[in-house]
C-alpha cells in the first residue's frame, strides 16, 4: 500500500502537456485537487480530473476520500480536461454532476497541420502492376509479386532510383501503427536532458540525484525518418532577389522562408515545403558572418502571413565566396571530404528555429514532436555554380540545444561538444557509434561530436513550371532591412514602384510580398484598418476584391498623396550582379548612399575606404 508514503502522480492536459505532482496515498482528494489547480494555474471551476483518457472515473471533490480510495499509485497517469475540451462548461472540479460527454482520446485533441490531416486520409500503399513472368493468376488476383507494399517497405525504398534513405514521417507513423494493436499504444516521446523536478528523496542537484529524476544517457543514431522530404521554391525570382544582396555587397545574408507544407508525390506519404517568399529580418552582415538582431516586426509578419495563408517553413542563408568574376563561378568548400555540410554553430541555430516552430502531433503526450522547419544553405557546388542544400537537424539535436547541452567547438566547425556537468547543470552522457582503424564498431563519448550524426538532408530545387503566389516585376518593391545597400522602403519607393503600373494592372502591382509588408506596417498611410481586404484578395487571387479595395476612401487618400509627391528619382541602386551563373561585371555607376563603386570589380565600398575591400585596388 502507498498509505503515508510519498508518491508522484502524473497529470496530462491537452492544453499544458504532462506535469508531475508530489503527493501521498493518504492525502485527501480535496488537497490533491488544490495541488492540481496550483500546478496548472486553473480557476475554481471549469475543469475535471479523470482516471482515464475516455473521461471515466472522475475524481470527486472530497475531504473524506483519499487517493488510496481511488487506487491511485506511484507513477499513475491521470487526465485533466477543461471546459473547452469537454461539455461540462462551468462545472466545479470533481463535482457530482460532472458528465463526460466527449469520449475522444486525449491525443486527438491536438490540432495538427492541414498537410498531416490530408496524409492521414491517404491509403499510402505502393501499388504494383502484374508481373507477366512471375504472376500466374487472373487479372483480378494478387500474389506475392504484385500485392501492394506498405509505404515503409525497406526493399522497395532501396530499389528506387535514387534510393530513398529516409522514411517520410507519415510512413514512420504507419510503421508504428501497423501492428496487431493498430497503434493503440503508439506513443512518441520527446527527449529530455534535464533533471525531473520535484524529487523529494534527496537534496536538489548538485546535492544528489537518483534514477527517478536523472535523465537517461543518450546513444546517437542517425534519424531514420524526416518531417519534410523536399523543399521547392515556387520560382527562381524568389532566390535571385534574395541573392542580389550578396551580389551587390559581397556580404552573406539570412532570410526566413514563408510558404506552405504540401503532400509530395515522389516519396510515399511525404511532405514538401513550398517557398513563396523570403523575408529578411534585421541583421548585421559581413563576408563571413551574420548576426541576427531582434525583430520589432515579428508579430506584424506573423499576422500578415497568417492572413495570406502562409506559414514560416524554414530559414535560408548564403555561404558564398566569388571564385572567378569573369565566369561567375563561386568556391566549393562544403560537402567534400575535407570540409563539412553544416557547422556545429549552424546546427545549433537550426535547432533553435526548429524548437521555436514545433510540429503538432497527436501521438505525443506533449502535443508536439519534432519540427517541419527546414534549413537551406546557398553555397557553391563542385562545378563552381550556386546551388541550394536542404537540411533539418534531428529531434535529439533539438533536445540537446533546447536543454543547453550542445555547444560548438572553437577550431573545428564540423564538431560539436556536449557540455560537462557543473554545480549549476547536470548534463547526461551522450555517445555515438563509430568504426576504429580495424573496422570494428566502437562507442565514443560525444566530446567532441561529429555533427553529421545530427543531420537529415533533403533536396531543394525549382519546379519545371514556375508558380507565382506573388507577381514579379522588372523593378520590384525594395526589400526590408536593406538600408545599407540603398534599398529603402519609404513613401518615395512606393510612389516610384506604383508609377510603373497602369491603372488596369493594380492587382498585379499589389501582389508583391514586400510591398504588402510595407503597406501593413507603415504608420504614415491610413491603411491598417483596410489592409485585410487587400490581403484577402491576394490570398484568394480574386481581382475583383482588389479593385474594391482600390475604390476605397483610404486608397484614394494614398493616391492623392502619391500624386502630390510626384515621381522623383528614387535612391540609386544596383539591380544587377557581379557574380553568379551567366552574370558579368557591371560598369561603374558612380557613388550612391555614401558608397563608391570600384572601377575594376564593381564592388560597393564605404566612402572612407581608399582601397577596394574586394580586390584591394586603389580607388582612382
Amino acid at each position: 500500500m502507498s498509505r503515508g508514503k510519498a508518491i508522484v502522480v502524473r497529470i496530462q492536459s491537452p492544453e499544458s502537456g504532462t506535469k508531475r505532482i508530489d503527493t501521498k496515498g493518504n492525502e485527501s482528494i480535496a488537497e490533491f485537487l488544490n495541488k492540481v489547480q496550483k500546478t496548472f494555474e486553473l480557476g475554481d471551476i471549469g475543469w475535471t480530473v479523470y482516471k482515464t483518457r475516455e473521461k471515466k472515473d472522475a475524481l470527486r471533490n472530497s475531504r473524506a476520500k483519499t487517493l488510496d480510495s481511488y487506487k491511485i499509485k506511484h507513477g499513475d497517469m491521470l487526465f485533466l480536461f477543461s471546459q473547452s475540451t469537454h461539455s461540462g462548461a462551468g462545472e466545479r472540479p470533481g463535482s457530482s454532476d460532472s458528465v463526460a460527454m466527449d469520449t475522444t482520446p486525449f491525443k486527438d485533441t491536438v490540432v495538427e497541420d492541414e498537410v498531416d490531416q490530408l496524409l492521414y486520409k491517404e491509403d499510402g500503399k505502393i501499388y504494383r502492376k502484374k508481373d507477366e513472368q512471375l504472376c500466374h493468376h487472373g487479372p483480378s488476383g494478387k500474389c506475392l509479386h504484385c500485392v501492394p507494399l506498405e509505404p515503409f517497405d525497406e526493399t522497395f525504398l532501396q530499389t528506387c532510383d535514387p534510393p530513398i534513405k529516409y522514411l517520410s514521417f507519415h510512413s514512420y507513423l504507419r510503421k508504428l501503427t501497423s501492428g496487431v494493436d493498430k497503434g493503440k499504444f503508439a506513443n512518441l516521446e520527446n527527449v529530455s536532458c534535464k533533471i525531473k523536478e520535484g524529487c523529494k528523496e534527496h537534496p536538489p542537484w548538485p546535492g544528489g540525484i537518483c534514477t527517478k529524476c536523472q535523465p537517461t544517457a543518450l546513444t546517437l543514431n542517425r534519424q531514420r525518418y524526416r518531417h519534410v522530404d523536399y523543399i521547392m521554391f515556387e520560382n527562381p525570382n524568389i532566390c535571385n532577389q534574395f541573392l542580389n544582396y550578396w551580389r551587390n555587397t559581397g556580404n552573406q545574408r539570412l532570410g526566413i522562408m514563408y510558404g506552405r507544407y504540401e503532400p509530395h508525390k515522389d516519396i510515399p506519404l511525404s511532405i514538401k515545403a513550398t517557398v513563396a517568399a523570403i523575408y529578411e529580418p534585421p541583421q548585421i552582415n559581413s563576408k563571413n558572418k551574420i548576426e541576427l538582431l531582434e525583430d520589432p516586426q515579428e508579430e506584424a509578419i506573423h499576422r500578415l502571413t497568417q492572413r495570406l495563408g502562409l506559414v514560416a517553413v524554414g530559414w535560408i542563408f548564403t555561404d558564398l565566396v566569388a571564385d572567378d568574376l569573369t565566369t561567375g563561378t563561386v568556391k566549393n568548400f562544403r560537402g567534400n571530404v575535407d570540409s563539412h555540410f553544416l557547422s556545429a554553430e549552424e546546427c545549433i541555430m537550426a535547432a533553435q528555429f526548429q524548437n521555436k516552430y514545433p510540429n503538432p502531433c497527436k501521438y505525443s503526450n506533449d502535443g508536439h514532436f519534432g519540427s517541419k522547419f527546414v534549413t537551406v544553405i546557398v553555397t557553391g557546388d563542385q562545378s563552381g555554380q550556386i546551388h541550394f542544400e536542404g537540411y533539418q537537424v534531428s529531434n535529439v539535436c533539438m533536445a540537446l540545444v533546447r536543454d543547453d547541452c550542445l555547444i560548438p567547438t572553437k577550431d573545428a566547425p564540423e564538431l560539436g561538444y556536449i557540455k560537462e556537468s557543473t554545480n549549476e547543470q547536470y548534463v547526461p552522457d551522450v555517445f555515438y557509434k563509430d568504426k576504429d582503424e580495424y573496422g570494428n564498431e566502437v562507442t565514443q563519448l560525444a566530446r567532441p561530436l561529429p555533427v553529421e550524426y545530427l543531420l537529415v538532408d533533403m533536396g531543394a530545387a525549382f519546379p519545371v513550371e514556375p508558380q507565382f503566389t506573388f507577381k514579379t516585376s522588372d523593378k520590384p518593391f525594395p526589400k526590408e532591412n536593406r538600408n545599407a545597400t540603398g534599398e529603402v522602403q519609404d513613401f518615395n519607393a512606393l510612389t516610384h514602384y506604383m508609377h510603373q503600373f497602369t491603372p488596369d494592372k493594380f492587382f498585379e502591382a499589389v501582389t508583391d510580398f514586400h510591398l504588402l509588408l510595407y503597406l501593413s506596417t507603415t504608420d504614415m498611410l491610413p491603411l491598417k484598418e483596410r489592409i485585410s481586404t487587400l490581403l484577402e484578395a491576394v490570398k484568394s487571387g480574386d481581382e475583383s476584391i482588389a479593385h474594391h479595395f482600390k475604390k476605397s476612401e483610404e486608397w484614394a487618400t494614398v493616391e492623392e498623396m502619391m500624386a502630390a509627391h510626384g515621381t522623383s528619382s528614387p535612391t540609386l541602386t544596383r539591380e544587377g550582379s557581379y557574380v553568379g551563373p551567366g552574370a558579368s561585371p557591371l560598369p561603374p555607376i558612380g557613388s550612391s548612399g555614401g558608397l563608391w563603386t570600384c572601377a575594376h570589380c564593381t564592388f560597393h565600398n564605404k566612402s572612407e575606404n581608399q582601397n577596394c575591400e574586394m580586390c584591394s585596388l586603389p580607388r582612382q
